[in-house]
């Protein structure tokens, strides 16, 4: 396993609290990556995934744009363009509010809940190349990130 010190190429010694931020960045940035990678094969992007999912979870109840962008992992996506690609691709229905015409009404399709169950079931054959915690070291780095929100 390389240090954080190793795959920056760091020399100098870094103060613990320091490297714990740049360690948590470029592990983030790392999974990003690797998920992006996985994504790739279904035309998708980490971005949208998410949206996708948050879609599911509400489902079948609709839900606005600034909905979804309050639940978003990286809240400074460019949700409207996320929107926009995957309406164009069947994967969730975009349709005018009654009440407030600037509002969009949105649900996730059966071909996007479809695509979803497809990417779950390959997530789930690699779980152990994206994560090789425990099940008690997960929880505790849960904690500790929820801590350092604090």
């Amino acid at each position: 396993m390389a240090s954080i010190e190793h795959e920056i190429k760091q020399t100098k010694h870094l103060d613990d609290h320091l490297k714990a931020n740049l360690n948590i960045m470029f592990t983030a940035n790392w999974l990003h990556n690797r998920i992006s990678a996985s994504l790739k094969p279904f035309n998708i992007t980490p971005e949208q995934f998410n949206v996708l999912r948050i879609l599911k979870g509400s489902h079948p109840k609709e839900m606005c744009q600034k909905d979804i962008l309050s639940r978003m992992v990286a809240a400074s996506s460019n949700l409207t363009l996320i929107i926009k690609k995957l309406s164009t691709k069947g994967l969730i229905l975009v349709q005018s509010s009654n009440e407030d015409k600037r509002q969009y009404r949105i649900n996730i399709t059966k071909a996007g809940k479809d695509l979803l169950s497809k990417i779950e079931k390959d997530f789930d054959s690699k779980k152990v190349s994206y994560n090789s915690l425990s099940v008690s070291e997960a929880f505790h780095l849960n904690a500790l990130l929820n801590k350092l929100r604090e």
